[in-house]
Formats: structure tokens, C-alpha cells, sequence
């Protein structure tokens, strides 16, 4: 069985990392959600998630997924431990995932580099000769990357899919492809 984990800390996306390690649960993934610094974390909303563990820089997954939140991503961005992890696992091109601003984790990395990718408007990315899209989900060799919190069930679903598990099933289960009736105006 493929294994992943949700990197959460301080400042993080709470709607993403839930989502992400929700979507991957139900997809029967071992999915753990792993603090940053601490087992507890407040989110961007004051919202507290207790995770499975702390990082430790010792883990090893199929597959490491970064949620968004500007003072989130700005802790994982300062963090060695994690940087030093992820590197890790892009030379060993395991799967690396990044939502909403957590793609300038990669580009801090120079994991970016030479990539095509996408992350929330607005936010600086540094990463040479790397190709920055409008999609809402891109996949560039072993790298995932999703524009913004609305954003994170279709990004959950492309990582399942990337773990081999089967996301058609768990979006019919979860009546997916109903819940985005939304008029441009606003008008429900």
C-alpha cells in the first residue's frame, strides 16, 4: 500500500490540509498528518489540528504534500528538516505535492527548477527556467502542484490517482461532480 503525508504548520490552510488528508483516508491511502514543529498546530483561522507526529526528517512516503497559508508556507520554507526531505525525495523522484502558496516551498528548494507548475496569484516563486501556468492542477514529472483552496479536492483526488487508488469511486461517493453549481455572478 502506498503511504503520503500532509505537512501542517503553524499559520497552514487548515481547509486544505484537512481536505487533502480526508480525500486520501477515504481513498483507503495510509495517509498521516504530520506537525511541522509540533503535534498540534493552529491554523491561518485559529482553527487546532492535532496531527499523527512531528516531522522528524527520517520519514519515508510514496508521496509529501504541502498545504497553502502564507505563515505556513513561510515556517516549511525556514524549516531544514523539511527542505532537506524534500530534496531527498525529489532526487529519489518520489511524489512531491504542493497547494495554493506552498509551491514557493519548492522553488526555495529548487525543486521548481526547469518544472512547469501553478500556485495561488500573486505569490513570488523562485525557480529557474520554470514554466508558471494558469491551470488549476498541474503535474510535471514527479511534482503536483494546485492553484488555491478551492482548489484542494481536485488536488486530493490527482494525488490519489498518482498513489493508485482509484478517486472516481470516492468523488461518486462524495457526490463530487454536484457540488460546484456556482454562476460566475455569485448567484447560487
Amino acid at each position: 500500500m502506498k503511504k503520503a503525508a500532509v505537512i501542517a504548520a503553524k499559520g497552514c490552510e487548515e481547509g486544505e490540509v484537512l481536505t487533502i488528508t480526508d480525500i486520501l483516508r477515504r481513498a483507503e491511502i495510509e495517509c498521516d498528518l504530520i506537525g511541522l514543529c509540533t503535534k498540534n498546530i493552529i491554523g491561518a483561522h485559529d482553527i487546532e489540528i492535532e496531527c499523527d507526529s512531528v516531522l522528524t526528517g527520517n520519514e519515508d512516503y510514496d508521496m509529501i504534500l504541502l498545504p497553502g497559508g502564507y505563515e505556513g508556507v513561510d515556517h516549511m520554507k525556514e524549516s531544514t528538516v523539511l527542505n532537506d526531505l524534500l530534496k531527498k525525495m525529489n532526487e529519489e523522484k518520489k511524489l512531491i505535492g504542493a497547494l495554493c502558496a506552498a509551491p514557493s516551498v519548492l522553488g526555495e528548494a529548487g525543486i521548481l527548477d526547469g518544472k512547469k507548475f501553478t500556485c495561488y496569484p500573486g505569490v513570488e516563486v523562485k525557480a529557474e527556467n520554470a514554466e508558471r501556468s494558469e491551470d488549476t492542477i498541474v503535474l510535471d514529472g514527479n511534482i503536483l502542484t494546485g492553484k488555491g483552496p478551492a482548489l484542494a479536492w481536485a488536488f486530493a483526488y490527482a494525488a490519489c490517482d498518482l498513489l493508485g487508488a482509484d478517486s472516481l469511486t470516492v468523488k461518486k461517493r462524495m457526490v463530487y461532480y454536484n457540488a460546484f453549481d456556482v454562476k460566475e455572478e455569485g448567484n447560487v
